[in-house]
């Protein structure tokens, strides 16, 4: 069996990449696509414990290498559990986050060393890579205004994700310039959205160039790039 195709989203809270992820995993299941959709942190029973302790503003202090490690421990099991299972069957995965946001949230906006961070992805993630990322970049202070009023709705039904919400705009300015570099190195792999267009313009957008690149992908093998 072929092996599937690999997509994450990635981009700052706020930045309308889940609401992206969802539209084109419901365009793709009409075409009677067999797609696995996923997020990190979360996406298994152990994930969303890691997820509930990492974004929950009580958890303080958090170090910033303890912080890391969370990420990759979650990421390591739906690696094993999800990611790799869904891709050997032949099914397109789709997933909010991966290791880029590592590399931006904890390498740009905690300043952890890079290739610290590359390393564990080896070791712990097989050194797997998307085979297509969709980075969505709209305006900074747009992202934080959405990001913490749909934190506040959460709020008062009782979910406390605000914990990356509360760091000052500096984190954010180094977390948005980690992830342009990303797109820089990794320009083959990466599509950047940037600006802020309606959704049903972005998704159209997405669609049509996940379209060409899976097709591609299925004739082509193409070779993943790190960030």
């Amino acid at each position: 069996m072929p092996r599937g195709f690999f997509v994450t989203f990635e981009g700052l809270d706020g930045s309308g990449k889940s609401t992206q992820l969802r539209l084109l995993a419901r365009a793709l299941s009409a075409e009677g696509q067999a797609v696995t959709v996923t997020r990190q942190p979360g996406g298994t029973e152990l994930g969303e414990h890691i997820r509930a302790l990492l974004l929950d503003s009580r958890t303080q202090p958090v170090a910033p290498l303890t912080e890391m490690a969370l990420m990759f421990a979650d990421r390591a099991q739906s690696v094993e559990q999800v990611i790799a299972p869904a891709l050997d069957r032949g099914e397109i995965v789709l997933c909010d986050r991966f290791t880029d946001s590592t590399v931006a949230y904890q390498g740009g906006g905690r300043e952890i060393d890079r290739e610290a961070i590359l390393t564990l992805h080896r070791v712990l993630c097989r050194d797997l890579w998307p085979d297509l990322t969709f980075l969505l970049l709209p305006n900074l202070d747009v992202c934080l205004a959405r990001a913490r009023r749909r934190n506040a709705r959460q709020l008062a039904f009782g979910t406390d994700e605000n914990r990356f919400e509360a760091e000052q705009r500096s984190f954010y300015e180094r977390v948005d310039r980690a992830y342009r570099e990303i797109a820089r190195q990794a320009r083959n792999r990466v599509v950047t959205i940037d600006g802020d267009a309606p959704v049903e313009e972005i998704h159209r957008s997405i669609l049509r160039t996940f379209s060409q690149r899976h097709q591609t992908a299925v004739t082509n093998a193409l070779p993943h790039e790190r960030p």
